[in-house]
């Protein structure tokens, strides 16, 4: 590990009880920065009524933490939207902002888009797939840009458990992109989490930042900060156990083709040769194939949309 990220390691890798609640609390308010919360929701009524549920109860009403709650429904065909809204969420549809690009689906359009239905200084993402959730989620990752004006973007680190055996989870990371990052960024080798979707940072930094539409956008968001900001304005926060839907093997291998080629493309920006990805799966016959295509669009920096620049001047 390189001297650079061990340093980095002991002055930006902190625990919950860093940084106590009324200690933000009181940076929040000598500073008058503002915190929106987005969950990206695709068919998660099951989880995301109690997400929104926690995070208003204990950062709206009990302590005046979060600005506003705003889960974004990339078109969910179950009752995401309502039980969203009964537990006090502003939901609006992906196709509803910015209508005049037509939307893709994946994860990375839903996040891009949200920042034009948003208002505050700080943004923190949230999935809304993750159970027996905590607001320290929220608050740990928010804790570090209330308190520290030199911090820009802020990932949890957590164990994450698959099938009750700890230290399991986030397959893909291990596989995919602890070596990418690894081998090509070593300065952010130093990530625990770093596919992880609970991350906070400022609207000054999301808005310069390409988004890629797909499963490629954390990694992409992570390698894009490091040469906009530097290592030392990026930061992790422990916030415990992360407990969420697990994918099955092959929907994994989509994700990783993704991060790949949201890697190749930060490492070469040449083109791709086979922007697809093919899996087997068994039928009647034997093997069949399946391809997928694998997303190659990007999304560009929303501070060069016409519609979010005028928003900032009215």
């Amino acid at each position: 590990m390189l001297e650079e990220v061990e340093r980095w390691l002991s002055t930006r890798s902190w625990s919950l009880t860093d940084r106590p609640l009324h200690k933000i609390l009181a940076a929040k308010q000598r500073t008058g920065q503002s915190v929106s919360v987005v969950l990206p929701a695709l068919n998660e009524e099951e989880t995301v009524g109690d997400i929104v549920a926690i995070i208003r109860h204990d950062l709206m009403q009990q302590v005046p933490l979060v600005d506003e709650i705003v889960v974004v429904d990339s078109g969910s065909t179950d009752r995401t939207s309502e039980v969203a809204a009964a537990a006090g969420a502003r939901v609006v549809h992906r196709d509803e902002i910015l209508p005049r690009i037509p939307t893709v689906p994946g994860k990375g359009e839903v996040l891009w888009r949200s920042l034009l239905v948003t208002s505050g200084d700080i943004v923190c993402f949230i999935d809304a797939d993750l159970k027996e959730f905590s607001s320290d989620f929220v608050s740990g990752i928010v804790g570090p840009l209330l308190t520290n004006p030199g911090i820009d973007l802020v990932k949890g680190m957590y164990d994450r458990p698959l099938a009750g055996t700890a230290g399991q989870g986030g397959r893909v990371t291990e596989l995919m992109a602890r070596p990418l990052l690894n081998m090509h960024w070593p300065q952010l080798a130093g990530f625990v989490q770093p596919l992880g979707g609970e991350y906070a940072a400022r609207r000054s930094l999301l808005e310069q930042l390409p988004f890629p539409v797909g499963y490629g956008v954390e990694l992409g968001m992570l390698v894009d900060a490091l040469h906009l900001v530097g290592l030392d304005a990026l930061a992790q926060v422990d916030v415990g156990v992360r407990k969420h839907r697990h994918q099955d093997g092959q929907a994994l291998g989509r994700m990783a083709a993704a991060i790949y080629r949201t890697a190749q493309l930060r490492l070469a920006r040449g083109h791709l040769i086979r922007p697809s990805l093919t899996q087997f799966e068994r039928g009647e016959d034997g093997f069949e194939p399946r391809t997928y295509s694998v997303d190659t669009e990007e999304r560009p920096p929303m501070a060069e949309i016409a519609e979010y620049a005028s928003r900032k001047v009215a």
